[in-house]
Parts: structure tokens; sequence; C-alpha cells
């Protein structure tokens, strides 16, 4: 277009991307880019409270959607504040795309005010690529190559334009020795390993008598195709955290969560299975993976930089999930012995009973496991559930019962703390009629989540359906207190782990929000009645016991001894993590 700048240019392209809107906070380091929003209606200026939460809606909206997520941010300290995010959404291997604002070019290199080595900064969140707008004719294949890698490898990059520059008018580059000529669009290719290595997969999964698969985020679109396998090997599915939504938990055969968060059922069939299959996943705990040795393993993922680095790998596929699966079905035999799956199938039952059962046991004053399980049973069709970093993700990924038609998010490799409200607003904005439900603890509220929680007032209008954010109010940063006992064996140290009393529900009626309080267990399930019903965004309070152990599915000898020793060195809360932790593992023997 005639006359144009170069930050309405990038605006302008980013919308020829199919970029729909843009996660930022303004500042005079990207004043150009800022009101160039004014000049392309069609592309909405997201303004948030604070930069790392435009990072983590960014990420977000990448999590939910399978497109690309941009973030937008001034110089120096703008860009600074949109790490935490970037890192969420690289290390979940998510396309987002940061654009940056740079002091002009004449100042750099003089210590300017708010001058940072921007590229030395976004050098390893955006290792794939980050470069600097230097010349208007630039701008054009600068943003289709930060956007075409962003998708094409499943990671963040970056553009750094200097003020100067946003003010340009666009140049075409010209038809001359040297310069680069670009455009828009990509389409995701059809990968699918050769038929000889999907046969040697055939084989192993074949010949295994007890099989066990693990699905993450990466097989999040074949759903229908690990349900079809599974069935044909007498099969049990455990998810990563990250795999949640991957395949609903009313399978019967459908183990849950993996590892430290994890469920006994997933927990048992991976230390008694003989072969492993593992699609879309880079689960990093290998302690809960089979021993080395044990099972023979089969693992698929689009990335060939992913396989064979969590378990000896006997046959690895570079392919998409859904369509490699596909290709495999076929070729795989269905096994007549259905016992091996007939022992998940009872061990998920059980598991489901000692649940209902530790979510039932008397706290002080609400058991946290409660709060999930009077959730599960309510959860809308269609919603999408959103998890923080903390003893919260606990229940979260065991209590809750993912049905088909549901998606879910958490910041799953960095287990970054905050993530939660910000991925809420991306998730209303995305999707406006879908319900919505972020749990957190106070600990992130206090940190970020307050802050966040103002960007879903501002954002409101237009959406319907729930939008909930549960807030479980202990007054303790609950997950680091119970790793200083269990993984230092030290006793809780109050000076760090201690929060100051805020009131939470108080606090979202101030904004205008439907907000409840619940410290009775009786009171939970009214509770989330509520909130679910509520006319636009809504919080509930739930004062709950920090004294309730996150117990890992099987309590390993060096946990027991660090817990031990927290308690003979005098931990604050010994009497009620004793007496919470007997409880647990008492119902546990007795249910099974």
């Amino acid at each position: 277009m005639a006359n144009e700048n170069v930050s309405t240019f990038i605006l302008r392209r980013l919308r020829d991307w199919g970029v729909r809107r843009v996660f930022a906070y303004p500042g005079d380091g990207s004043n150009g880019l800022d009101l160039a929003f004014r000049e392309v209606p069609e592309l909405e200026f997201v303004q948030t409270r604070h930069e790392e939460i435009a990072a983590f809606a960014a990420s977000g909206h990448a999590k939910l959607t399978d497109e690309v997520g941009v973030c937008m941010a001034t110089s120096g300290p703008g860009a600074i504040h949109l790490l935490n995010g970037l890192y969420d959404a690289k290390l979940d291997h998510m396309p987002v795309v940061a654009i940056v604002g740079q002091q002009a070019r004449m100042s750099l290199g003089a210590s300017y005010q708010q001058e940072v080595d921007l590229q030395s900064l976004f050098k390893d969140v955006a290792h794939e690529y980050v470069e600097v707008c230097m010349d208007p004719k630039q701008a054009a294949h600068l943003i289709d190559r930060a956007v075409r890698i962003a998708v094409s490898q499943r990671t963040v990059t970056a553009v750094i334009v200097p003020t100067d520059v946003q003010e340009m008018p666009y140049e075409e580059p010209p038809r001359t020795h040297g310069a680069v000529h670009s455009s828009p669009g990509w389409s995701r290719p059809h990968v699918v390993p050769t038929q000889e290595d999907l046969q040697r997969a055939a084989d192993v999964l074949n010949a295994g008598e007890r099989v066990a698969i693990l699905v993450g985020r990466g097989a999040r679109h074949a759903t229908d195709e690990v349900v079809a396998v599974a069935d044909l090997l007498g099969a049990g599915v455990a998810k990563a955290l990250n795999g949640r939504a991957v395949v609903p938990d009313d399978v019967p055969y459908v183990t849950g969560s993996i590892g430290l968060l994890g469920t006994r059922p997933s927990d048992d069939m991976m230390q008694n299975c003989d072969t492993l299959l593992m699609v879309g996943t880079s689960f990093p705990y290998s302690e809960w993976l089979p021993e080395v040795g044990q099972a023979r393993a089969v693992q698929i993922d689009i990335d060939a930089r992913n396989l064979s680095m969590r378990y000896p790998v006997e046959v690895p596929l570079t392919g998409d999930a859904r369509t490699t699966l596909q290709a495999l079905r076929p070729l795989l035999f269905g096994k007549q012995d259905r016992e091996w799956q007939q022992e998940i199938v009872a061990g998920v039952q059980r598991w489901w009973r000692i649940l209902d059962e530790r979510a039932h046991l008397q706290a002080d004053p609400v058991n946290p496991q409660l709060v999930f399980h009077e959730l599960s049973p309510r959860l809308p069709d269609g919603a999408i559930l959103l998890a923080d970093s903390g003893s919260a993700t606990n229940w979260w990924a065991r209590h809750l019962r993912m049905r088909r038609g549901m998606d879910a998010a958490l910041s799953g490799t960095l287990a970054t703390m905050c993530p939660s409200v910000p991925y809420a607003l991306a998730a209303k904005l995305a999707f406006p009629e879908r319900p919505v439900i972020a749990v957190l603890g106070d600990g992130a509220f206090q940190m970020l989540g307050m802050n966040a929680l103002v960007d879903l007032v501002k954002y409101r209008d237009g959406w319907s359906g729930p939008c909930v954010v549960c807030v479980l109010h202990n007054n303790d940063l609950n997950q680091v207190t119970w790793e200083q006992r269990v993984m230092v064996g030290d006793a809780k140290l109050e000076a760090s782990q201690d929060l100051p009393e805020f009131p939470y529900a108080g606090y979202a009626q101030l904004l205008g929000l439907t907000a409840v309080r619940v410290d009775r267990p009786e009171d939970v399930g009214p509770g989330w009645d509520r909130v679910l019903a509520a006319d636009g965004p809504a919080l509930l309070e739930v004062v709950t016991d920090p004294d309730v152990p996150p117990l890992p599915p099987h309590i390993r000898l060096e946990q027991a001894k660090g817990m031990a020793q927290s308690i003979f060195k005098g931990d604050p809360d010994r009497g009620g993590m004793i007496r919470q932790a007997l409880k647990g593992k008492l119902e546990e023997f007795v249910t099974r």
C-alpha cells in the first residue's frame, strides 16, 4: 500500500499470515508499531497489564489454537519482561513471534537510555531466528522468515525494530544484486516413516505381551488413532502433562498422568510392561519410565531431535503422530489375550476409588483434593482446563476426568509460575463461547495472577459461557515447601514459604466480578455451581490445608527419608503433615 511506513507494513504482513491479535504493552521504544494499529484495525492490539502476561498469552494462544502466537514490547525493560513467557513457549515447542522495539540506530553503542543488546538477550530463547530490521527493505523477509520458522520448527523467533526504522516509509526491495524478495505462506507437510521402518515398529509391538503407550501433546490430533492402536495391542495409555487432553479419561484403560504428579496405575503399567510406544512426547523424567532393558521401545515424533533421548528406543520413527499411527495400524495384529489390559482397567478403577477417598479425608479447613473432585463431574462440555505450576497442579493432573472435546494447557517443561490466568485470556479471546477454567495457588495469584485478572475484566465483552479462576488459599508456597521437606530433607523455612494474607474474593469483587470464598468442605460444590453459572469472569477462592501432601504415585525410599528428616529437624507444620500423609497412604492400602 502506498505511503505506509515500516510499522504499518509489519502489521499488515502479520495479518497476511493469518495473525488475528497481538498481545502487547506499549512504550516509547515501540511507539511506531503501537500507533500503526490505527491503520490496521483488522489486527487486534490486546493490551495486557505486564509484558510477561503478553508473552504467556501468546504462548497459550499457540498451545490452544495451533496458530502462531505474537507478542510485542518496547525496548529495554519491556523486551526483558517478555522472556519468561517466551521460554514457556520455547520449551513446550510452541510457535511464537516476538516483535520488539529498540533505540534509534544512531544511538546504539553509546550506552543510551534503555539500550540493551537485544540480539544477545534473545539469542537463546529465539535461537532459531532473531534479527534486527536495519533497513525498510528488510521488513518483508524478516517477518516472513520469523513466522515461517516459528510455525515450521515449533519454536520462538524474534524481530527487533529500531524506533527510527519503525517510522520510515516502507520500500519494496529493488531488482538488483543482493536484494531479497519474499512472500507469506506455509503449509504443514505430510511426514510418514518409510514402510520398512513401519514394519520394524509393528514387529516390535506385535511381539509385546504387555504394551504400554505414553502420549504427549504431539499426539493432540491423533486421539482416534491412539485409541485404535491401544485396542489392537491390548495396551494401556498414560499421558504426559502436556498430553492431558490427547485421550479422554473415560476410556477404561487410560491410566492418567505420569510422573511425580501422575497416578499409581501409570506407574504400575510402566514398571511392569515389556513394550513401550511413545507418541509425540518428550517426557523428561526417565525414572518414571521402565527400567532400561526391561522394555523394547518404539517412538514417534515429528522432530527427529527428540527421538531416543529419554529411553533406549529400538525403532525411532520420524513422522506426524496421526498419519504415522494410521500407517502403522494395518500392520498390527489384534491381540487375543486381554489379561494385561484387564489388569490395567482394574487398577484404574481402584485408583479412582482411592482418589475419591483421599478427596473426602478431613482437613483444616478444606482438603485441596476435594476442590478438584467436586469440579470434575461439573466440567462443562468443551471446557478448556488451565493449570499453573504448584501443588494445585498435582490435583489438576489427577482428579479431573477429561472428556472428548475438552482441551488443557499448562507450562509443561519450563514449569513456571503464573501462566494460567494469561492462558485464560488467550483462550477466551480465541474461543469466546467455550468454558474456561484456570486454577492456581495463592503464590502465583499474588505474583502475577491478580494483574492478569484485570485483563479478563477489560476484554470480557463479547464472551459467553464460564470463565472461572480458582485460587487455592493456604498462605504457603506449597509445592516448594514439600520439595524442601522431601527432596532436601529439611524443615520448612517459614521466611521463604509463608505468604501474606490477601482477600482474593474481595479483590475480585472490587473488579466487579462474581466472587465466592469457601472455607468449609460442604460449600465447595455449591461454590463451583455459583461461579460456573456466573455471567462473565468469576473467581472461586478456597481456603485449603497446606499440610495435605502432594503424594507421588509411589513413594521412593529417598523421598520417605527426606520427609522423616524434615520432621526430625522440627518442621513447624510437622503435626499436620504427619496426620495427612498417613491418612493418604492408609486410604490407598485400604482401598486396594
